[in-house]
């Protein structure tokens, strides 16, 4: 059985992020025992919107809630709109109330 890839875990635990929900590279990276990998992280992003398309990548910002990742999306707004459209306020392409829309995955989910 073949062994499964970083990116192929990282998509593994953005799918389980709530709808109107946020969480961030580190936290995923920490959550996955790479605490010092929240790049490779946005990498993952980065690259899953086509062939990853179940993977909701807007919902993952970075550690203070900033769209870091928008201009990966089709158009520079639709992380935006994707996420306002699940509930999450963003202005200046911040998110507000970050601490009470933030889902820790490590909290969440416990450790593996």
């Amino acid at each position: 059985m073949q062994e499964e890839t970083f990116y192929e875990k990282v998509y593994a635990v953005v799918r389980l992020v709530p709808v109107g929900r946020v969480t961030s590279y580190g936290a995923i990276a920490k959550y996955l025992g790479a605490a010092r990998s929240s790049r490779l992280v946005g990498w993952a992003m980065n690259v899953c919107h086509g062939e990853q398309s179940d993977v909701p990548a807007h919902r993952v910002v970075n550690r203070i809630g900033m769209l870091s990742g928008k201009a990966h999306f089709e158009t520079p707004t639709a992380m935006q709109s994707l996420l306002e459209n699940e509930g999450v306020q963003v202005i200046d392409d911040q998110i507000q109330n970050f601490s009470q829309v933030f889902w820790d995955p490590s909290t969440e989910l416990g450790w593996d």
